[in-house]
């Protein structure tokens, strides 16, 4: 379905079904479908809710405004404009940067938060040109998608990058325009989460990759500043541990959302 915000045009994709609501936003230069290996390990007992944020995949490309505070208002627009508060809010990456925020700034939206491979610390300094450099690597256009899974690494994670290349008459491009993302970036090296973070008072689950990005000390930190929280390591897994080990997402988002049930119960002095 198309939402539109601040005139700029949001896709967001709804699984449909009885279940809780789930709003899911991808990570940098990631788009909605992503999710897709999640939603099949989950078996419909969620109402999925993916998002493909400003810039990204389907939604506006080129938004003039692409501030993590943009962001944060184009998710609480989804959530209101779906009429599903409060909902499990998950985010990956950069996606559960803009979650933590979300989060902390409208508590009644948000029932339970899910961060997958997503700190609080700011990035650094380096990073726009980091990712400007790796945007630029890319041999586009890719031939086939084969080709481009290789080039991303092959295996799901190869696949799930690959996926989401949008079909030209000359070949596979991305979904998005390089210089907005850097621009995306840009923004987020300027702003710490910390504050937003031991704001957070919903349950909690942060889930990282044995292999993944996130330091050790960072983590450490989260856990100081939410000792509630529940903190668990994939194993083998890398940063989008959402495309290779979708199984285990799928089983942490069940326990938050059974710990989420089990302190609605205790709040109103029934049993569950």
């Amino acid at each position: 379905m198309t939402l539109e915000h601040d005139g700029v045009r949001l896709v967001c994709r709804d699984s449909g079904g009885p279940g809780p609501a789930v709003l899911l936003l991808h990570g940098l230069a990631g788009q909605s479908r992503e999710w897709e290996p999640l939603g099949e390990r989950l078996g419909g007992r969620y109402r999925l809710l993916a998002l493909d944020q400003r810039g990204h995949g389907d939604s506006e490309p080129r938004p003039g405004d692409t501030s993590r505070a943009a962001f944060v208002a184009d998710a609480v627009e989804a959530i209101r404009a779906l009429d599903v508060a409060p909902v499990i809010l998950a985010g990956q990456s950069l996606g559960g940067v803009t979650a933590i925020q979300t989060a902390a700034a409208h508590p009644d939206l948000v029932a339970a938060l899910l961060l997958v491979e997503a700190g609080a610390a700011p990035g650094e300094t380096g990073l726009p040109g980091q990712i400007d450099g790796w945007l630029g690597s890319w041999p586009v256009p890719f031939a086939t998608r084969g080709d481009a899974a290789g080039f991303f690494g092959g295996g799901p994670v190869g696949e799930g990058w690959a996926a989401g290349l949008v079909s030209t008459p000359d070949g596979l491009r991305p979904p998005f325009d390089p210089e907005v993302i850097v621009n995306v970036v840009a923004d987020h090296v300027h702003r710490s989460n910390w504050e937003a973070w031991a704001r957070i008072t919903c349950p909690a689950t942060v889930v990282l990759g044995e292999q993944g990005i996130l330091p050790a000390g960072e983590v450490a930190e989260m856990r100081r500043l939410r000792p509630d929280a529940r903190f668990v390591t994939v194993p083998q897994a890398g940063h989008d541990l959402h495309l290779d080990h979708p199984a285990a997402v799928a089983g942490e988002l069940d326990e938050l959302a059974r710990r989420l049930l089990v302190t609605r119960c205790s709040a109103t002095g029934r049993r569950g």
